[in-house]
């Protein structure tokens, strides 16, 4: 015989003192849509969609989860300016590649938030790389590409 379990309380519990999941997270929501740049609006309805940032397929072009508005929204226009998407976390990993979607090794690093511009100038200045993706310091979820104006 078997026996289907919830999940325990305990874990709505802790997330309802402390905000944190059981692994010491904040739960999901709010979800940032990788469109607009900014978080799904709370209680709209998002898509989780299979995404791979690179052009080619290759053993390195990995595919992941990405969050988007399942209704239509704006696309966040391209900038120097530091999206929206980029101020819900202290801190991000950057990481450098190559024309041919390699990692620059040396390139990866996690950093706070207020230096992001400065560090992607430093990396795009090193002429092996192409482009930067930023992910998530905590999770290595995929937030967005930066690249030389």
């Amino acid at each position: 015989m078997i026996r289907f379990a919830r999940v325990a309380k305990f874990g709505y519990v802790r997330v309802e003192t402390t905000g944190e999941t059981a692994c010491g997270s904040r739960p999901f929501p709010p979800l940032s849509c990788r469109h607009c740049l900014t978080d799904v609006p709370a209680g709209a309805p998002y898509l989780i969609v299979a995404h791979r940032p690179f052009e080619a397929l290759h053993p390195y072009a990995e595919c992941g989860p990405l969050f988007v508005c399942a209704d239509a929204c704006a696309r966040h226009p391209d900038g120097p300016d530091l999206p929206p998407i980029l101020t819900t976390s202290p801190d991000y990993l950057l990481k450098g590649y190559s024309a041919d979607e390699r990692i620059v090794y040396g390139t990866d690093k996690v950093v706070a938030q207020a230096g992001i511009a400065a560090y992607a100038a430093q990396v795009l200045d090193d002429p092996r790389v192409r482009h930067i993706h930023v992910r998530s310091a905590r999770n290595n979820c995929y937030q967005l590409r930066i690249a030389p104006d």
